[in-house]
C-alpha cells in the first residue's frame, strides 16, 4: 500500500505549484533520514516515513483554507485506501486539527515541515543558492528576522526539534545534510547561478 511512486502521481495530481512540489520532496528527504536515524532505517520504514512527507501538504494547492487543509486531503487519503497511520501523520503536522503527535513519525513531520521550507528559502538568498552555503548558524541568524520568510512559523522550528528531544542546531544541520543529495531537484545545487 506504500508506493512512492503512486503518493508521487497523487501529489503532482493535485499539486501544481513547483515550490509546493519542491516542498514536498524537501520534507520527503527530512523524513527519509530521520527513518533511518530513530525507524531502525528498515527500507519499510523510509518509504512509509518519505510518503508522510511527500504528501503531508498534497491539498494545499487546492484546499489551503485552515478550513480545508488537511482534512480534505484526509478524506482523499481515505477514499485511495491510504492507510490510518499515514492520515493520522498528516493530519497531526497542523497545530490546529487537534490531533496528538504520538509517534516518531508524526513528531519527525512537525519537525521538518515548517524547518525544510525555511532552509530553502535561506538557501534561496545565497550568491549561489545552494545548499552547500547553508549551515545552523545562518538558519539561527534567519530565524531572528521577523521579516524574512514571515509565513514560516519559528515556534513550530522550535517546537519541533524539541518534541523531537533533539537539540535545534543539531535539527538544523540533520535537515541541511539530508536535502543535499536533492539539491539538483530543489534547485538549490548552485546550477541556477551558472551563466550560459
Amino acid at each position: 500500500m506504500i508506493d512512492r511512486e503512486a503518493a508521487w502521481g497523487l501529489l503532482t495530481e493535485f499539486t501544481r505549484s513547483e515550490s509546493l512540489r519542491k516542498h514536498a520532496l524537501a520534507v520527503e528527504a527530512c523524513m527519509r533520514a530521520y527513518a533511518r536515524k530513530l525507524a531502525s532505517g528498515s527500507a519499510e520504514g523510509q518509504e512509509l516515513w518519505g510518503v508522510v512527507g511527500l504528501l503531508h501538504d498534497f491539498d494545499y494547492d487546492k484546499y489551503s483554507s485552515l478550513d480545508d487543509h488537511p482534512y480534505k486531503g484526509n478524506e482523499i487519503l481515505k477514499e485511495r485506501g491510504y492507510p490510518e497511520e499515514i492520515r493520522k501523520a498528516i493530519m497531526s503536522h497542523a497545530d490546529y486539527t487537534g490531533v496528538s503527535r504520538d509517534t516518531p513519525m508524526e513528531k519527525a513531520l512537525f519537525a521538518c515541515d515548517e524547518l525544510a521550507g525555511f532552509i530553502t528559502a535561506v538557501a534561496l538568498i545565497k550568491p549561489g543558492k545552494s545548499l552547500a552555503e547553508v549551515d545552523a548558524k545562518s538558519v539561527r541568524k534567519r530565524m531572528k528576522d521577523k521579516a524574512f520568510a514571515r509565513k514560516v512559523n519559528r515556534d513550530d522550528i522550535v517546537n519541533g526539534a524539541a518534541g523531537l528531544g533533539v537539540e535545534l542546531d543539531e535539527h538544523i544541520t540533520f535537515c541541511i545534510e539530508a536535502l543535499k543529495p536533492i539539491a539538483d531537484k530543489l534547485g538549490l545545487d548552485g546550477s541556477a547561478t551558472i551563466s550560459t
